[in-house]
């Protein structure tokens, strides 16, 4: 006796299945959630760092700014680029928590269960 192939074994999603969800409106503002959040903070993030290079190379005296004892601006740019880097992890984290890891628990589940799109309640 042969298996059954694997789209045709129970609970198994299907490539149809997995176009249907790419489809419904749940995921398109699934996408949509993730988006808000990614492309402006990534563009922030972006423009903060090279903010941090531009001075470097073209603010030379400004960075070489005695903060506190032999800490400079530039030292204090530098590791505010890493807590921001944290910080946006944070964020993202809890955002994903929140927004984004609800929506998608429940799309898996429908795929894994073999609902289709019109069993939504």
């Amino acid at each position: 006796m042969d298996p059954a192939p694997p789209s045709a074994t129970p609970g198994l999603p299907t490539p149809a299945s997995y176009s249907a969800v790419e489809a419904s409106p749940e995921f398109a503002e699934l996408r949509h959630s993730y988006r808000v959040f990614a492309f402006p903070v990534t563009v922030a993030f972006l423009a903060w760092y090279l903010l941090y290079v531009l001075l470097s190379s073209y603010a030379g005296g400004f960075m070489a700014t005695k903060v506190v004892g032999n800490i400079n601006v530039a030292f204090v740019f530098g590791l505010a680029q890493f807590l921001t880097t944290f910080l946006i992890a944070w964020i993202y984290a809890r955002y994903a928590n929140a927004r984004l890891d609800p929506g998608a628990e429940a799309l898996k589940a429908r795929l894994e269960n073999g609902a289709t799109l019109e069993d939504r309640s």
